[in-house]
C-alpha cells in the first residue's frame, strides 16, 4: 500500500434493532463483495458518529431514528481484500422512530437490499468487522431489565 491508501479510514456502523432483529444488507463494493453487513460509512471531518450514523442511514435506508448510542469500537486490518484497507469501526445501536418505516433499498450500486435478521442466525458470509465483533461473542441488544 502506498501514499493516502496505506493510512486508517474510521467507519461508523448502525444496528438498527427491531424487536428481536437487526438490520443486515448484502455489500456491492470492493471491499467486502457480497457479504452481509449493517447500514454505515464512512466518518466525515467534523461529525460526531452520531451525525454519521444517522447520516448514513437515512442516505442508505431512508429510515429516521431515535435514542442513538455507542456501543463499541473494533480495529480491521483488510489485506486479503482487492483492495486492501485498514478501518477503525464504531458500531451504534438505534431503534425506528416509527417502528412501521420500511427500509429501502437507496443505493442498490452498493447493497443489494435490506432485511431483518435474528442475532443468533445471521446471513453468511458476513463482511469482516461485523465477523470479527459476532466472533467475539458481542451481542448489540441491550441488557433485559431486572
Amino acid at each position: 500500500m502506498e501514499g493516502s491508501e496505506a493510512v486508517p479510514r474510521v467507519g461508523v456502523v448502525v444496528f438498527v434493532i427491531k424487536e428481536n432483529t437487526v438490520l443486515l444488507g448484502k455489500r456491492r463494493s470492493s471491499i467486502g463483495d457480497s457479504t452481509f453487513a449493517a447500514p454505515g460509512g464512512h466518518l466525515e471531518f467534523g461529525e460526531s458518529w452520531e451525525e454519521c450514523a444517522a447520516r448514513e442511514l437515512k442516505e442508505e435506508t431512508g429510515l429516521d431514528i431515535d435514542n442513538i448510542e455507542f456501543l463499541t469500537v473494533t480495529n480491521n486490518i483488510l489485506l486479503e481484500e482487492a483492495k486492501p484497507s485498514h478501518y477503525v469501526t464504531i458500531f451504534m445501536r438505534t431503534i425506528m422512530a416509527d417502528p412501521c418505516q420500511i427500509p429501502q433499498t437507496l443505493e442498490p450500486n452498493k447493497c443489494d437490499g435490506w432485511d431483518w435478521y435474528h442475532w443468533n442466525d445471521l446471513p453468511k458470509p458476513l463482511f469482516r468487522p461485523l465477523e470479527t465483533l459476532v466472533l467475539s461473542g458481542f451481542n448489540p441488544f441491550p441488557a433485559p431489565e431486572i
